[in-house]
């Protein structure tokens, strides 16, 4: 994989998450100041590759979420916190990294800024053709959001 494709491809953990997990749960949205701007998008065949840049401010996170295909993120600026659905964390990503997501229901995510500066990634999304960016989650029952 050229450096161009894993810079592309690595910072895919962050936006918004997935559907109910119990009757009363509450889907969680992304932090304030957490934002996304698409970069490059192109389709081939069924498929959607969508390069985004994300910015989650200090203190904030993408709120619960999954994706319906892969997304591979690269982490520009700042610290990304990776928790999954047993809030454990599953990865901290300094700047510079790379991080893949996998897709599914079954692979409930955020990504947290818990450092002092902005966390800014790339990300590269490659989802089914019209395919949202990310399904909202419930808090699977951890104590953060």
């Amino acid at each position: 994989m050229t450096h161009a494709l894993a810079r592309l491809a690595v910072a895919g953990s962050l936006i918004t998450a997935v559907s109910a997990l119990a009757p009363a749960a509450q889907a969680t949205p992304a932090g304030p100041g957490v934002t996304g701007r698409v970069v490059s998008q192109t389709t081939v065949g069924g498929t959607d590759y969508i390069l985004r840049e994300v910015t989650i401010p200090p203190g904030q996170a993408t709120g619960w979420h999954y994706h319906d295909g892969v997304l591979y993120g690269y982490v520009r600026q700042g610290t990304l916190s990776h928790f999954d659905a047993t809030c454990t964390s599953d990865g901290v990503y300094p700047r510079g990294s790379a991080l893949k997501e996998p897709a599914g229901p079954g692979n409930v995510h955020i990504g947290r800024n818990l450092g002092t500066t902005d966390v800014v990634l790339e990300v590269l999304y490659v989802l089914p053709h019209g395919a949202p960016f990310s399904e909202d989650a419930a808090n699977p029952g951890c104590d953060f959001q």
